[in-house]
């Protein structure tokens, strides 16, 4: 048996997971992640050293490591453009964090032993992970979009990743969908992520409160106008609150345009909807699957293509992380 250890840095915490080469979950745990940028690769070492101790007699089966970071991974392992984690910004990682676990390995008495190290865009880790043992399984070419306080994806063709020249494929929140719309993290006008992520949801949600449409959303966040979250938008939304479902199908119209693009350009065979903002189940998938067949040609009829929600949940990245170590997704 083969274990991978999956590592995905997100904005407040590093989930570890081990997995073996069959899906199976054998342990997890988090650490805090870094708040500078010289304290990474103590994180992500800190991570990984947490994980492999939870194992025990497991140990001696781990064959490779992965890391999910929300950043461009160039080829050399270096990380750019991390709008928001800025703190990542021109790390030289992998070779680094390759030595940080050689001495590892060597005080935890595993000898010479040389553990496979991927290093890769957390979208593109959410992508492998449904590849490998979620809802993209069995399917040779898929996009997923991991929808959270920003939107990340990752896009496989012939049962392998897409990165491109430089790595830097599957960007999939920055395609402009409506130039006159409001400013990207990214200094883009209009992006995806700035119409249909999760911080997009609670800034449509604030000023539907300030004009007086959204009592139910703004008392769900305890009553503060900076305190509203697009958690609360959710919870609104369940309770079926007209705003809030009004809100979620805005998002759904914003998300059904980047899909489209997609769907043309790519001609995938599903389309995964992950991340955070998943949770929200069919009140988020509902919508989109609505406006994405009543505006494009590909979501309806023979030829139209799923919209799913993705399976694998927050651990996605982990996982994805984990089989790319594993040398199981490439």
């Amino acid at each position: 048996m083969s274990i991978g250890l999956g590592l995905d840095v997100g904005g407040t915490k590093i989930l570890a997971c081990a997995v073996t080469g069959s899906g199976e979950l054998v342990a997890e745990t988090r650490v805090d992640s870094p708040k500078a940028p010289d304290r990474l690769l103590e994180a992500l070492t800190e991570a990984a050293d947490a994980i492999y101790s939870l194992l025990g007699a497991d140990r001696a089966d781990v064959a490779g490591v992965g890391v999910g970071v929300p950043s461009l991974v160039a080829s050399d392992g270096t990380l750019y453009d991390s709008p928001n984690l800025p703190a990542l910004e021109g790390l030289p990682v992998r070779q680094a964090f390759a030595e940080r676990l050689a001495e590892m390995a060597a005080l935890s008495g595993s000898g010479d032993k040389v553990w496979r190290l991927a290093l890769d865009n957390d979208g593109t880790c959410a992508a492998a992970g449904e590849l490998a043992f979620g809802a993209a399984r069995g399917q040779s070419d898929a996009v997923i979009l991991t929808l959270g306080t920003g939107i990340g994806g990752g896009i496989t063709t012939g049962g392998r990743l897409l990165r491109g020249a430089r790595g830097f494929a599957g960007e999939v929140g920055h395609m402009v969908i409506d130039p006159s719309g409001p400013k990207c993290h990214c200094g883009r006008v209009g992006c995806l992520e700035a119409l249909a992520s999760g911080s997009a949801l609670a800034l449509q949600a604030r000023q539907a409160v300030r004009e007086g449409r959204a009592d139910r959303v703004l008392a769900l966040a305890g009553g503060s106008l900076e305190a509203v979250r697009g958690e609360h938008v959710l919870g609104a939304a369940l309770e079926r609150d007209p705003t809030a479902l009004a809100l979620f199908a805005r998002l759904a119209d914003n998300l059904a345009i980047g899909i489209g693009n997609l769907v043309e350009v790519l001609d995938p065979g599903v389309v995964l909807l992950g991340g955070g903002m998943a949770d929200a189940g069919p009140v988020l998938l509902e919508p989109t699957t609505a406006a994405f067949a009543a505006t494009n040609r590909r979501g309806r009829g023979a030829q139209a293509v799923p919209i799913v929600l993705a399976e694998l949940g927050p651990r996605a990245g982990a996982f994805g992380a984990a089989a790319l170590g594993l040398g199981i997704v490439s």
